[in-house]
């Protein structure tokens, strides 16, 4: 199977290192493309240097061209998330399949667009949420799936990022919701699909508080912090726990702070400054089609990271405990890994709060019983690896987790209809939403249970 990825930056790091290695035989990488060139000759020096061919360049504005010249069978998009829709429908329209990284897209428009390609082409789209593939999430599904806790009422969720993880949304491109949707559709995403996932039904309804609380300069103002650098890699006498220095790290150095001269892309903006327009501490409640609720929250300056789920049923309940990072600890100054979860083995020091993950199942009238976790390999949660198995081996998916776009749209509906909730300060029906075609992601077809998933 021939393969191209567009956008060769941070996230496209395992597809790249997948089909040069542990999955070379299940498909070659044969085109590449970004809007930096330098990223591309780093990329193509590091290829050469582990032993092989660098693939062949051609520009994003091309990419229709380049599906029929290099006879792509698939695509994969790592760029920002405001440009999928329009690279997904373009791949799809000139003959290829395509994966995308989540979210599918950050608007009513985008959605539309990758909907109605889909359509009239009948080609594939997968969007790699990689938490599906974490074993302690399909475990949790199993349960549910068992019907372990009766039929599904009400969930909690709670996901809470650090003040590095969650310092890193509000230095990059993430800052802009024009980009990225804001939280409630790029990091949320996640979140949503897992519960659409977990309790196979579909959002109809959501209500959504929240704001710019902590980050950005009039906060900052606020809790009497003086002027502040523009951004972490500049030699300022100024510097604390909110400052990340891109010269630290080889890859975020070779991949963005090396290549800034291309195209003035600045990476580790300070999050106090001007310019932020996502919130920072967002609530929500959810309905669903089948008449279960949910109750979620998402913090980004929390000390520690990682998430709670409890989901009541008429049976019983069942509890996901997740501590990805338990303190945030820099005795001597130096810069913890930003993303726990991507580098487990990286999250250094703990105090009084352990990294774990437990999952509890109590029935009614029942003593609580705890359910082995499968040990998995590499990041988040070992769902990476899986991820790419499934993508490029394929093989037999008997929980379902490869996702569509159908999947994708679904799980953006939440935070499209919380981005409008947060807007006009009411409760918004999903119906209500311009999806197009779209919409019949709301009546929830998910993949039959064991259905055999083919790379081809």
């Amino acid at each position: 199977m021939r393969y191209a990825i567009l956008g060769t930056g941070w996230r496209s790091q395992m597809y790249i290192e997948a089909l040069a290695g542990s999955h070379a035989d299940d498909g070659e990488l044969v085109a590449w493309s970004d809007r930096n060139p330098g990223r591309l000759d780093w990329f193509e020096e590091h290829l050469r240097q582990t032993g092989h061919e660098a693939p062949a360049r051609f520009d994003p504005a091309e990419l229709a061209d380049a599906v029929r010249r290099h006879r792509l069978d698939r695509v994969i998009i790592t760029t920002p998330d405001s440009t999928h829709a329009a690279y997904v429908a373009t791949a799809l329209d000139a003959g290829a399949d395509v994966i995308v990284e989540k979210p599918l897209t950050v608007d009513e428009n985008g959605a539309r667009m990758i909907a109605a390609a889909a359509t009239r082409t009948g080609r594939r789209v997968i969007v790699a949420f990689n938490y599906r593939y974490s074993p302690r999430n399909t475990a949790l599904r199993e349960v549910i799936a068992r019907g372990d806790i009766g039929e599904v009422t009400s969930v909690h969720f709670e996901w809470v990022l650090d003040t590095v993880h969650g310092a890193d949304y509000f230095r990059r491109w993430h800052r802009d919701k024009r980009n990225s949707g804001g939280l409630l559709i790029h990091k949320s995403s996640h979140h949503f699909d897992l519960v659409n996932w977990w309790i196979a039904d579909a959002p109809v309804r959501v209500f959504a508080s929240g704001g710019l609380r902590f980050y950005g300069a009039e906060n900052a103002r606020r809790r009497g912090l003086g002027p502040r650098p523009e951004r972490g890699s500049e030699d300022s006498a100024l510097r604390d726990a909110f400052s990340f220095d891109l010269r630290q790290d080889p890859m975020q150095r070779a991949l963005y702070y090396d290549q800034e001269r291309f195209d003035g892309y600045i990476r580790d903006r300070d999050p106090f400054d001007e310019g932020i327009t996502i919130e920072d501490n967002l609530s929500l409640v959810v309905d669903y089609a089948r008449g279960a609720s949910m109750t979620y929250s998402l913090n980004a300056h929390s000390p520690w990271e990682g998430y709670v789920v409890a989901i009541n049923g008429t049976a019983g309940r069942a509890e996901l405990t997740v501590v990805e990072r338990g303190a945030i600890l820099m005795p001597d100054g130096s810069q913890p890994v930003v993303d726990p979860s991507a580098t487990p083995e990286e999250t250094g020091a703990e105090s009084g709060r352990p990294t774990h993950e437990g999952l509890v199942v109590q029935r009614h009238f029942g003593p609580a019983v705890r359910i082995p976790i499968p040990h998995g390999e590499g990041a988040h949660g070992g769902g990476d690896a899986q991820l790419l198995r499934d993508l490029f081996a394929g093989g037999a998916d008997p929980v379902g987790r490869v996702a569509s776009w159908l999947d994708g749209v679904r799980s953006m509906a939440v935070g499209l209809a919380g981005n409008r909730s947060l807007a006009t300060g009411q409760a918004v029906a999903v119906v209500d939403l311009d999806l197009g075609e779209g919409a019949t992601a709301l009546e929830y077809g998910m993949a039959t249970a064991g259905e055999r998933v083919s790379p081809a």
